[in-house]
This record gives C-alpha cells, structure tokens and sequence, in this order.
C-alpha cells in the first residue's frame, strides 16, 4: 500500500477488535492511537519476505498495547487515593484554619513556643498576607532570614500539632 490513510482504513476494525480482546473500556482514544502508531510502525518495519503483513501489524498493535495496559497499571498501583475520613479532616481543619487565621488571638495561641522572629513571619503572612521578601523590606532583614524563620516556625507547629 502506498499511503498509510489506506491502511489506517483497512486495518481500523483490527485494531478495535485488538482493544475488545484486551478489554479496554476506559482511555479508548488513547489505546487506538497507540494501535495507529504501532501499525505506522509495523508499515514501516515490515519485510515482505518474511511472512504476511497482517500477522505482523496484529502482533504488532496487540504487543503495544500491552505495553501500554502494563504501563497505565505500575502508574495507577503507583497513586494513592486518600480515603473519605482523610477528606472529612481536611475541610474541618481548613475551617479551623480560616477561623484562626481571622483571628489574631487565636493566631497567636499557636505561636507560644516560637520566637519574636517566628511569630513576626507567621503574624505577617497570615494576617497581613506579606510574601517572604515583603517580610523582609518590612523587618529590614533578607529574605533569607526570614526563610529561615519560617522553616523553624513550621518546624516547631508541626512538633508542636504532632505532639496533641
């Protein structure tokens, strides 16, 4: 055949039915490309003496394919989904958060075992909404002191909430 449009046309049902024997039903347009490429590539690849051409784009699409399944399955066992109790903690805690962060009082009831330092970055940043070089034209300092108050700030929050 001289232009692959033909060969896509004939060969089209084969790689739909290569995706019906492999069951699969999610990501479709994805799994026919990767059959359209790989007869692309058994087009180009194939000996004639060496057997049939359509034996060689099945085993072609189908090996693909498989590759790609196998792929697809490492990357979802890969993921980690959180279950409904850690989503529930999440938006109570976002609550609380936004209540504190309105509230200077309650902002600075977690600031007890920090120092001066920390307590101007934490009060800064979530009262004042000041980035980190902003901290530090204010406090006339460089930022990075101010990242570094900010590491033992979140440092010592985080012993701090472990330790409730």
């Amino acid at each position: 055949m001289e232009h692959f449009e033909e060969l896509h046309q004939q060969y089209a049902p084969m790689i739909h039915k290569i995706m019906n024997t492999l069951h699969i039903y999610m990501n479709i347009d994805e799994f026919y490309q990767t059959g359209l490429i790989a007869l692309w590539k058994a087009w180009q690849d194939f000996d004639h003496t060496k057997g049939s051409f359509t034996a060689y784009a099945y085993t072609s699409i189908k090996g693909s394919m498989m590759n790609e399944l196998t792929a697809a399955t490492k990357q979802t066992e890969t993921l980690v989904y959180p279950e409904e109790e850690y989503w529930n903690y999440i938006e109570n805690e976002h609550q609380a958060l936004n209540v504190a962060l309105n509230d200077r009082e309650a902002l600075l009831s977690y600031c007890t075992n920090l120092t001066p330092n920390q307590t101007k970055w934490v009060l800064s940043t979530f009262l004042e909404g000041l980035s980190v070089s902003e901290i530090a034209e204010k406090e006339k300092v460089s930022p990075s002191t101010v990242k570094k108050w900010r590491a033992m700030a979140k440092e010592k929050l985080m012993n701090d909430s472990l330790l409730l």
